[in-house]
């Protein structure tokens, strides 16, 4: 029991996929399929050893569970992880190889682009399977998701700025992005057209200049993002970047950005933001524009549905800072509170259904 435990972390199923001719070394982690099938994005990343990149699967997966269920869709959480360096390390035999991990598992795991894999690696992998979305247009999918994500980012932060300052107005307001990827990128075209102030920052200084060229704004160096006095940090990166060492450099009174697991502890860190004053909006609420696109494209919803909803995270972000505020508990703590009420009626049901419940 000991090594489910330590391998699983109350996750329903956890594979580990070798494939060392095209060198895969990969891992699919299924928290629930409570409300549906798991749905999640593969990430590529260069993980220093497995142990970290089966903590993060773990941990991204079990968020996937939770922002399924608060965005109100009938899906379960995955995720999977390949370890590999995206920028040197892709192949069409490799994601094919994936790919062939993923039909295996019959339906219980579908997965899609995120951090390091992007729409044309999706098609290598609709050779071998057809549990997998985020396909491109001429495939028959909805094509890059990273707009609609942005969109329901952009869409959190301004229910964030009129819970903080009575308005959700951007024009006078400043936003520093940590992350130009493509989610960063929509996001600060979004908030460009708003009338926002931007400063941002990124591991590759071209593509640093190249928005700052088309967007204007400031570019700054990485050390420098946590002290600025601005009104929201946008965390577009990876995960784990609030923590005990980041959290008192923050000046800002607004957290919200669209990088999965911000909070290296959910709970100390969720807390020591709101001791300190800080609005943080729960990453996998804000940044829910993903799954809904994806959603969409499994059931074959026009993209305007899909735009539609992204704009609805609004709200549920504006329900969790009411409940934040009038049970006085931290908004991870709300969000999660919502999630687990519909789980486990979903679980409930489950089992009045399948009879687990007579005696």
């Amino acid at each position: 029991m000991a090594v489910f435990e330590a391998l699983t972390h109350g996750h329903e199923q956890v594979v580990f996929c070798n494939d060392p001719e095209v060198g895969l070394k990969a891992i699919i982690a299924i928290h629930s399929t409570a409300l549906g099938p798991a749905l999640g994005g593969c990430r590529m990343w260069p993980y220093h050893n497995e142990a970290e990149a089966l903590t993060d699967v773990l941990r991204l997966s079990r968020g996937m569970t939770y922002k399924a269920a608060v965005a109100g869709l009938n899906l379960g959480g995955g995720k999977a992880v390949i370890i590999a360096d995206p920028a040197k390390d892709k192949s069409e035999a490799l994601f094919r190889a994936f790919g062939r991990h993923v039909q295996a598992l019959g339906g219980r795991y579908i997965t899609a682009e995120d951090v390091g894999t992007k729409v044309k690696d999706m098609a290598f992998i609709r050779m071998e399977t057809k549990f997998v979305t985020g396909l491109s247009t001429e495939l028959g999918g909805s094509g890059d998701p990273s707009p609609v994500t942005a969109l329901g980012v952009f869409s959190g932060i301004q229910a964030c700025l009129d819970a903080v300052h009575g308005n959700d107005s951007l024009k006078g307001r400043s936003v520093a992005i940590q992350g130009l990827g493509n989610v960063g990128y929509n996001l600060a075209r979004y908030l460009h057209q708003a009338g926002a102030t931007l400063y941002f920052c990124d591991i590759n200084h071209e593509r640093e200049l190249a928005i700052q060229k088309e967007f204007g704004g400031q570019v700054v160096r990485e050390e420098e993002f946590y002290g600025l006095e601005v009104d929201v940090l946008s965390p577009c990166a990876l995960g784990g970047i609030l923590n005990e060492e980041t959290i008192p450099r923050i000046k800002a009174p607004i957290v919200a950005g669209a990088a999965n697991n911000q909070l290296r502890d959910e709970v100390r860190d969720g807390r020591a933001l709101h001791e300190r004053g800080i609005l943080y909006a729960p990453d996998y609420v804000i940044n829910a524009g993903g799954l809904i696109n994806v959603y969409s494209e499994i059931h074959h919803y026009p993209r305007e549905r899909a735009l539609h909803e992204a704009r609805s995270i609004r709200d549920v972000v504006s329900r969790i800072l009411q409940i934040s505020r009038a049970e006085r508990v931290t908004p991870s703590a709300a969000s999660d509170h919502l999630a687990e009420v519909r789980l486990n009626m979903a679980a409930h049901l489950r089992r009045f259904y399948t009879g687990e419940n007579r005696t």
